[in-house]
Parts: C-alpha cells; sequence; structure tokens
C-alpha cells in the first residue's frame, strides 16, 4: 500500500489531537475550529491523505432515515440538512473555485419486506414518520404499480423513503470538511500514532512513526477500521474490526424505466443506478473480520450470490456485465452495529468516534458535532447521542439497530 512521505507536526503540544483525518475525523476538526477559532491548536493525523483505502472515499455514499432507532433518524435528519446546505457552508473556504455541490441523488431507498416482516416494517414506518421522515409503506399491488420491474410475488410489501434518502459525493463531503478545517486553524499531517502515554487517567501524549512525541489535552480516536488498535494504545479494547464490504458496477442490456431507488432486497444484496449503469453490493459470504491491509477482491461474490438475487428481484436484469470493482472496509461494531462515540470513563480525556458498522459517512455531520459539544461543553447541546456511550460496551448491553443492511 502506497503512503505517501510522513511529516513532522510544527509544534511539540496541541489542545486536541485526532487521530484518523477521513470524513468522521475531520467532520469533528470542522465543528471543534468553528466553536473554539483560533482559540485551541488542533491537530489531525492522517496515515494516508490520499485517502485511497478510507472507508469514506470506499462506501457506496448513500443516506437514510429508515431506522428502528430514533436516534438514527434524527442523526441522519441533520445529515441531510448539511448535504442539502453544504456548498453555502462550504463556500467562504473556497475563495477561488467553487464549494463542493455534492450532488445528493434524492431516489429514496426500497425496503423489500417478507410476509412474516410487515408488522414490524409497519412500525418502523410509523416510528420514522412521528419522526418527520417521508416513508410509505407499500402493499405488493401498489409496490408493483409504483415499480413495475420489481418482482412482488415473495413480498409483503415494502417501505419507501420517498423524500430525503439517497447518494451523495463522499469525497465532495470529506473534502469540505477538511479544507474547511485547515482554513479555521487546524493542522493535518501525514503521520501515524504508535502510542499512547496514558498517566493518572489521562492521555499525556501521543508518539508518531517518525519519533515525535505531542502532548495532548484531548485525543479522539477516529480511527475508522483501526480504532481498536488506538484504543489498545490507552489500554483498553472496544468490539471494533475491519469487515470486507464488495462493490460492484454493472451496465444492463435492459434499462431500468422511472426514477429507480436504492432496492434492498430480502437477501441482503442491494441495486441502485448510476448514471446508466448501476452499483451493486451485499453482506459476504465470508463476512468476519479482515486484516488492517485487506483489501483482496472476492469477484466470485457477483457472479454465486449478487446476481442471482437481482435476476431474481429485478427480472430485466437478464444480462449484466460488470464494468468494475472494489473493496472497502465496514468499521464494524460487533456489539451492536452502532456508534461509540463519548468520553472514556476512567481514561477521561480519551474520545471515541468508532464503531458506525457502514454508516460513517451519513452519520459523520451530527456525530462531529457531537463530539465537539463534548469537548467544547462538556455535554450533548443539540443531539442527546448518549445511547452511543463507551459504558455499554463492558457492561455488555448492546443499543440495538434493527435495519442494518
Amino acid at each position: 500500500m502506497a503512503i505517501p512521505p510522513y511529516k513532522a507536526p510544527s509544534r511539540s503540544a496541541y489542545d486536541i489531537v485526532i487521530v484518523g483525518g477521513a470524513v468522521v475525523g475531520s467532520s469533528t476538526a470542522y465543528w471543534l475550529s468553528q466553536a473554539l477559532g483560533s482559540g485551541a491548536s488542533i491537530l489531525v493525523v492522517e496515515r494516508d491523505s490520499s485517502y485511497e483505502f478510507s472507508s469514506t472515499a470506499l462506501s457506496t455514499s448513500a443516506i437514510r432515515q429508515q431506522y428502528s432507532n430514533p436516534i438514527n433518524v434524527k442523526i441522519s435528519q441533520f445529515g441531510i440538512e448539511i448535504i442539502r446546505g453544504f456548498q453555502e457552508r462550504m463556500a467562504p473556504f473556497y475563495k477561488d473555485e467553487p464549494a463542493p455541490d455534492l450532488g445528493f441523488k434524492e431516489h429514496g431507498y426500497l425496503y423489500c419486506c417478507s410476509p412474516e416482516g410487515v408488522e414490524a416494517a409497519k412500525e418502523r414506518v410509523e416510528l420514522q414518520r412521528s419522526l418527520g421522515a417521508h416513508t410509505v409503506f407499500l402493499e405488493p399491488g401498489p409496490l408493483k404499480e409504483r415499480f413495475p420491474w420489481l418482482n412482488v410475488d415473495d413480498l409483503g410489501g415494502g417501505s419507501w423513503g420517498s423524500r430525503e434518502e439517497g447518494w451523495f459525493d463522499s469525497m465532495g463531503m470529506l473534502n469540505g470538511f477538511r479544507r474547511a478545517a485547515r482554513g479555521s486553524g487546524v493542522e493535518y499531517i501525514d503521520n501515524a500514532v504508535t502510542g499512547l502515554d496514558v498517566i493518572d487517567g489521562r492521555v499525556v501524549s501521543a508518539r508518531l512513526v517518525t519519533g515525535e512525541t505531542v502532548s495532548c489535552g484531548t485525543l479522539v480516536n477516529a480511527a475508522g477500521p483501526r480504532a481498536q488498535q488506538v484504543a489498545g494504545m490507552a489500554g483498553f479494547s472496544i468490539p471494533v474490526a475491519p469487515y470486507k464490504r464488495y462493490s460492484f458496477v454493472f451496465a444492463s442490456a435492459n434499462p431500468i424505466p422511472g426514477r429507480m431507488p436504492n432496492v434492498i432486497d430480502l437477501s441482503g444484496t442491494f441495486v441502485r443506478p448510476e448514471g446508466e449503469l448501476f452499483l451493486t453490493g451485499n453482506t459476504p459470504q465470508d463476512d468476519g473480520p479482515a486484516d488492517y491491509d485487506d483489501f483482496e477482491m472476492h469477484f466470485e461474490e457477483f457472479d454465486d450470490y449478487i446476481w442471482p438475487a437481482l435476476w431474481h428481484r429485478i427480472t430485466a436484469f437478464d444480462a449484466l456485465k460488470v464494468q468494475t470493482s472494489w473493496t472497502g472496509h465496514y468499521e464494524y461494531n460487533m456489539l451492536d452495529h452502532n456508534g461509540i462515540v463519548g468520553f472514556h470513563p476512567e481514561v477521561t480525556n480519551f474520545m471515541f468516534a468508532n464503531g458506525f458498522s457502514g454508516h460513517g459517512l451519513q452519520q459523520s455531520p451530527a456525530v462531529g458535532r457531537a463530539v465537539s459539544e463534548l469537548i467544547v461543553h462538556g455535554a450533548f447541546r443539540t443531539l442527546d447521542l448518549s445511547p452511543f456511550c463507551y459504558e455499554r460496551v463492558p457492561r455488555n448491553e448492546p443499543f440495538l439497530e434493527e435495519a442494518v443492511i
């Protein structure tokens, strides 16, 4: 894996050190810089600023409100607000060029529902609608009417987010947050944290691969799939590991008419349009923790599992040709698939922003703001993310989310 030349920090002590400069780390840096201005020194340590292998760059870049937990719905609603207003928000940091338009494709998600899952699906839709989401439940007849290319023979219906769900430009969001943070005085360096020094219940310094040691007032773990590596440096463990997800872009001999949503099949396979092509993926058969540097592609996932599921659900997909494919990593929280956000109760200046299990990109605006609020104010000021606290991990008390892809 190619790594750009490492760079030393400009000073020996910082108020805040953020480990990881992808979308969660950069969102955190952005919100902190807006709250603190020049009154705090902030360092972001990113091991590869090309982001070639980052979960942000390799994600499928989508956002939905179809969750079973109210807090996850609200997190996404704030994400939509940020996506819609991103260009205007970032404009002050792009003096000589247009700020990024995230190209939000508001096509919605369509969750296929088995006959036995109808009641639970309707309850989720009712919850989402009570929170302001635009989800509707469609019985098989109306579902077929709206999406005539869909095979509904084995379905009990489907829940469709008719508005404020879809997909967008992941790197546009990352680059915007990063540029705004740097423009507000945050220092980014290509480097890697190799160790943490903990004294009397506080992280006092971080050791870098280039040999420097930087003192810190607060340490933020935003290391994505490597979150457990950083937690281990402070002497504790979180159940977060990299899980591989294979993505395939394919062409179909038969086009799909109309405005196609992101279809989530009963099998776990998803498919959505990408211009004249289509993007698809699934929960792989070999689903288990991977090595941090393992991005090997398993092409057989498409032929053996994805294509049969696609053809069953959308019979027009009888002649497909893969155009490109890639492997990305989910920072998978094996306890309950939800993020871990908040300070450690004993190492009191160690902040978690980890384990979002494939939702990190869409949740990054709200998570970055929440982490900033905890650091600056000592409490959540907007969305209360206390259900994501670290304390549930040693207690083995999952905060469960039913709607996991």
